[in-house]
């Protein structure tokens, strides 16, 4: 192969009269050679970088106490559950060097061997930072008014939420999670624990049913009692689209609500709701099965009536969202054992709303307190 190298080199010297020496070549068949052996190395380079590495992980005293699948899911963000749970299975993920299985919880220094996990590489979302009306804040918790419109996290089309803006407006925090959660469309009272231990302690609360939470909601309908209670079974299902519903159904989990009338507007009555058991979307599933369907709900609400409430109509200005709100909720404060009760009063959109059903009359909507702009 050289030798016709060279002779082709020496055909093009004569008529170029060009000199072509031997060490010339020699450097040119080197550099050749190191070049095809650079490449496979690069790209072994690149590789060994894109493969996932075994991480050693120790547990902080802020970690301790939750189980290792819900660890893991929150390290390995973006990894299927199923596959966790396979890791889980196959011992591939120890903790002090053991097999453990899901249901274990960490102890403060405990060291977790993460396997490599290889995941499907994504865009990564920038979430913008945002803070919110704050109602309590210090070392363990932070407690804020959701405005309507904003999920609290991400997740269902939904790329960030309340939770990740938070975490992006404030990334010295070493821990904020969602407490307790609110539908994308409520507004009103949200807890986020700024320790574990908060967050397990206040978990705790609501298992045991010692937190009370009550909310406003305008239905439409001719509301009776001044007291009701609903106790109807709740079964959460997906549409063939894939979105998550609730309806009543026998062989559902126990709900419980209590609606107490505060005041009627016309065709329509302003309740509070008082949650005795937390399911998913129970206030709307409860009311729109007993006939009462919340003003704006877009899953279980009476769709002509929204429509027709998105226009004004003389008097009565136009509303565009759905009407409840979480005004006030009462619990035990995890450090000190005090009894927190926290509110925040109806949003100004909504009042403007009940005030424009009176035909926009002066005078008092709700006792004092339970007004967004009657909140210090």
């Amino acid at each position: 192969m050289f030798l016709f190298i060279l002779l082709t080199l020496l055909f093009c010297s004569a008529s170029n009269d060009y000199i072509f020496k031997m060490k010339d070549l020699a450097r040119f068949s080197r550099g050749a050679s190191e070049s095809a052996k650079a490449a496979p190395a690069s790209r072994n380079a690149t590789a060994s970088q894109s493969v996932p590495q075994v991480q050693l992980l120790t547990i902080s005293d802020e970690e301790a106490g939750q189980r290792i699948d819900n660890f893991l899911l929150r390290v390995c963000k973006g990894v299927p559950k199923s596959h966790i749970y396979r890791v889980l299975r196959s011992g591939e993920v120890r903790v002090n060097k053991g097999r453990i299985d899901q249901t274990y919880r960490l102890a403060e220094g405990d060291v977790v061997r993460v396997p490599p996990i290889r995941v499907a590489e994504k865009q990564e979302t920038v979430v913008p930072g945002a803070e919110f009306r704050i109602l309590l804040e210090d070392s363990h918790l932070l407690v804020i008014d959701k405005p309507a419109g904003v999920a609290v996290h991400g997740g269902s089309g939904v790329s960030y939420g309340v939770i990740e803006q938070l975490r992006a407006a404030r990334p010295q925090a070493k821990f904020l999670e969602l407490v307790h959660r609110l539908d994308r469309d409520t507004s009103g009272v949200l807890l986020i624990a700024k320790k574990r231990s908060a967050l397990t302690n206040l978990h705790d609360q609501m298992r045991e049913g010692t937190t009370d939470k009550r909310y406003f909601t305008l239905v439409q309908g001719d509301w009776k009692n001044a007291r009701q209670h609903v106790k109807l079974p709740l079964f959460k299902y997906s549409t063939p689209d894939g979105e998550r519903r609730v309806r009543v159904q026998a062989d559902g989990q126990p709900s419980h609500t209590v609606f107490s009338l505060l005041r009627r507007f016309g065709d329509f009555a302003l309740l509070e709701a008082e949650l005795k058991t937390g399911r998913t979307h129970q206030i709307r599933v409860h009311l729109s099965s007993s006939g009462f369907p919340i003003v704006g709900d877009d899953k279980y609400g009476d769709f002509a009536l929204n429509k027709a409430l998105q226009k004004a109509d003389g008097r009565r200005i136009a509303f565009k969202r759905m009407f409840l709100h979480a005004w006030r909720i009462s619990f035990r404060h995890p450090e000190s054992g005090d009894t927190v009760t926290l509110k925040a009063g109806l949003p100004q959109e909504c009042a403007s709303f009940l005030r424009s059903l009176e035909g926009g009359e002066e005078g008092e909507l709700l006792p004092y307190g339970m007004l967004a702009d009657a909140e210090g």
